[in-house]
């Protein structure tokens, strides 16, 4: 098995989506891979037309975590990880993996090396690896900042899946509200949004070079938890949240969501759902999110408005 202590072997740039794409054949064959069969339906809400995806084969996903938590194994699919999976070192501190379950093709992992905790501030690191990645895949990418935000790893992880999430002219289904949010180079609010946020536009020339888009994308995360009331305290050593949310960024915008809760009437929540993007395990969730509405459901887990 792969040990974290082996030298770093970073790809060229240029070379991670060409290196994602066979590994995932590869992981493919092999079986590695678990892919989450879908039904989709788009449900209209606030300005938005959601995606909703019904996960036809997500019970396979809990059987297997069921498995390990009884065995005793697999607490931390990340240490070690599956050398299947496996896409390419991301600096010192980072790798890419393949996400096992995936819904949305070519699910990217960026994960700490050495075990960090889910519900610790991102660094400067975090955000060097992902610029790195994000300059060579045009995706959109995503934390969930605790078990409350959706997290269901303890150990850190960013994630991206690549645009557009619905296989339509729209990136991202939120966008069209976005759209209306001012253009300052300062966080702000996005009107239609009924729950505490803080958005930011940036500049996809900005990832021109990873090492100052790093600094960039460092720098307006804090402007954005700053501005989120998301602040950090020392605990274990470790710099922690205040408390769970999720972000969210493409090469054009980040957007901030404090959350209060995981998940509502027994559908979870995590990142994507802030994207316009939810998931439900049957018909009786699906009638839920079409009678309540997509937002309001958001609205339910998200802290409130100020």
């Amino acid at each position: 098995m792969t040990q974290i202590n082996e030298p770093v072997r970073t790809l060229p740039p240029g070379s991670l989506w060409a290196a994602l794409l066979e590994r995932y054949r590869h992981a493919s064959s092999v079986r590695a891979l678990l892919p989450i069969e879908t039904e989709q339906a788009i449900v209209e809400d606030g300005g938005v037309r959601f995606v909703v995806r019904r996960l036809s084969s997500l019970a396979r996903k809990h059987a297997a975590r069921e498995e390990a938590r009884r065995s005793g194994e697999g607490r931390n699919p990340f240490l070690p990880y599956d050398p299947d999976l496996f896409v390419a070192d991301v600096g010192p501190d980072h790798v890419a993996l393949l996400n096992k379950y995936p819904v949305i093709p070519h699910h990217l992992l960026i994960v700490t090396r050495r075990f960090q905790d889910q519900e610790t501030l991102l660094t400067p690191h975090d955000f060097s690896a992902l610029a790195a990645c994000m300059v060579e895949i045009d995706g959109l990418a995503f934390y969930n900042g605790g078990a409350a935000a959706g997290a269901s790893q303890p150990h850190k992880h960013l994630q991206i899946v690549p645009l557009p999430l619905a296989g339509d002219d729209t990136q991202v289904p939120i966008e069209p509200l976005l759209a209306g949010a001012p253009a300052d180079a300062r966080p702000d609010r996005v009107p239609g949004l009924p729950f505490r946020h803080s958005f930011l536009r940036l500049g996809s020339a900005m990832f021109g070079d990873p090492e100052s888009a790093a600094e960039m994308l460092t720098e307006h995360y804090r402007g954005l938890c700053t501005a989120s009331g998301i602040e950090g305290h020392v605990a274990d050593g470790a710099m922690r949240q205040s408390a769970p949310y999720n972000l969210l960024l493409t090469r054009e915008w980040m957007l901030l969501v404090p959350r209060t809760r995981e998940c509502v009437d027994g559908i979870s929540m995590n990142a994507l759902g802030f994207a316009g993007c939810l998931f439900v395990r049957n018909e009786a969730q699906m009638h839920v999110v079409v009678e309540h509405g997509p937002m309001a459901l958001l609205q339910a887990v998200a802290t409130p408005a100020p």
